[in-house]
């Protein structure tokens, strides 16, 4: 009897995947583990909810299955092949090849995991090369670049930029990235290092006080949506110097207008650096970027000079913003050590480190994601790890914090608070992105993340009172690119 149920579990969560409900569908799944757990399939019909976890980059978890289900069955590929996609979805292409490897042999004819294969052994090779040439004080990809004699073809038929921003030149840049057309490469460099050391000379925690009929808006991950980030422009007022803005990290990759949103929030930082704000992102990191898009955007747009000036800005970028001492705001989450306070994220010297890594506090801030359960997890993703609302609650009290709010996750309805209102996670993105609050609450900015989750997109106001005023919203229709169009050869379609 419980083989007939589980198989009928089974089928419901088929039918969740279908809808694209993809936490129904896990479900469903486990419920059929729970009745037969001797039955690999079902593991890896969770691991990918048929794709399910890979869309929630529940990476860790895809990965923890699927080598249950090779456990069970050590001839069934497809565990070796979902497997194989989340490491090398997280980046670690030396534990993927060996899957990969597998895979090729078992299904000759299958072209993904062929090219996937070869991909993983050239960058396992280029990665290493790259760390044996390594310098700790690289020169800037700045140097000998002549950005004044720089000449603007006279058939530029954009506004001309000064030695200064001005909103002009933003309403212009706008309005020809909606019509599909580029900025002159001469105004891309000029943007970039400006705010690189406009960036630079801020703290690794920015602190802000909100002023007397001053509003802030707080958004999420937004992802190269640039059509979404418009929308919420639209509806909640473009910046101002009385209407901040701070945008919490991963605003490129995935979507295929990242050089766009990209050069507008800095456009906006260049013309209000007090009133304008930019965490790092986890996807603000070179080995994100190689893999799902912006580096490849970036060289097909412009050239290879900018992805390098962009990566050195990035670096950059402060890692938190605390918000009238009350709100921490950061990409990831919490910490492995309830040791760490709001001083060790002042004293942090993120310069000394241009990439986050695999451990250690740059890691944990861009990262990390709160769990249900008390205490500390193993990451879903496979990188970072999870926090519970009692390591919330403590981090808060110690710090003499209202809440977290952080970014980094997907929720359905555009932002979620959790740990007992100490934890805000928030998304932009539609399929959106999150940020959260240590209380710990989320807010995600991309609407219908990646155009396959039917999640909604997010934002909080807070005035000087700071109070936190949510606001939803939907996707909004987009020229006919497809998410992923600059990503990693094969990724999009292996996902």
């Amino acid at each position: 009897m419980s083989v007939d149920e589980a198989i009928e579990a089974k089928n419901k969560g088929n039918e969740a995947f279908k809808a694209n409900d993809w936490p129904k569908a896990i479900e469903y799944y486990t419920k059929a583990i729970e009745l037969n757990d001797k039955e690999p399939s079902f593991y890896t019909n969770r691991a990918q909810a048929s794709g399910a976890n890979i869309k929630l980059e529940a990476y860790g978890y895809t990965i923890a299955d699927a080598t249950k289900a090779i456990e069970l069955d050590p001839s069934f590929v497809k565990a070796y092949y979902r497997r194989a996609v989340a490491n090398t979805a997280i980046l670690r292409h030396a534990d993927a090849i060996h899957d990969w490897k597998i895979v090729v042999k078992k299904c000759p004819s299958d072209k993904v995991a062929k090219a996937q294969f070869e991909a993983c052994q050239k960058t396992v090779k280029r990665d290493a090369f790259l760390k044996a040439i390594e310098v700790a004080d690289a020169p800037s990809a700045a140097v000998g670049l002549d950005v004044d004699g720089m000449v603007v073809e006279k058939e530029y038929d954009g506004m001309k930029l000064g030695k200064e921003m001005t909103q002009e030149f933003i309403d212009d840049m706008i309005q020809r990235f909606k019509d599909g057309k580029k900025l002159h490469r001469k105004y891309v460099f000029q943007i970039i290092l400006a705010v690189k050391d406009i960036v630079y000379k801020e703290p690794t925690m920015v602190e802000v006080q909100i002023k007397k009929d001053h509003k802030l808006t707080v958004c999420g991950d937004t992802h190269g949506q640039f059509f979404d980030l418009l929308e919420i422009f639209r509806l909640n007022g473009f910046p101002t110097t009385t209407h901040s803005y701070l945008f919490n990290g991963d605003f490129v990759d995935r979507g295929s207008w990242s050089t766009e949103i990209a050069l507008l929030l800095y456009s906006y930082k260049w013309l209000f650096p007090s009133a304008f704000f930019l965490n790092r992102g986890n996807h603000e990191t070179d080995d994100m970027n190689r893999m799902y898009g912006f580096e490849g955007e970036c060289k097909a747009k412009y050239n290879e000079r900018v992805f390098k000036l962009f990566s050195e800005s990035f670096s950059a970028l402060p890692l938190a913003t605390l918000i009238g001492d009350k709100f921490l705001t950061l990409h990831g989450g919490l910490f492995s050590d309830d040791a760490i306070t709001l001083d060790d994220i002042r004293k942090l010297n993120r310069h000394n480190q241009r990439q986050p890594g695999q451990a250690g506090l740059m890691m944990e801030m861009l990262w990390t994601d709160p769990q249900i359960q008390p205490g500390r997890g193993p990451s879903k993703r496979g990188v970072g790890l999870q926090f519970g609302p009692d390591v919330t609650k403590r981090f808060c009290e110690k710090n003499g914090l209202e809440a977290v709010i952080r970014s980094h996750e997907v929720r359905m309805e555009g932002y979620e608070v959790e740990h007992d209102g100490r934890c805000i996670t928030g998304t932009i993105y539609i399929a959106t992105n999150a940020w959260t609050f240590a209380d710990t609450r989320e807010v995600f900015s991309a609407p219908k993340y990646c155009d396959s989750t039917e999640n909604k997109g997010a934002y909080i106001n807070i005035g000087p009172e700071l109070k936190l005023e949510f606001h939803k919203f939907d996707a909004v229709p987009h020229p006919p690119i497809k998410p992923m169009a600059y990503a990693n050869n094969g990724l999009m379609g292996m996902m």
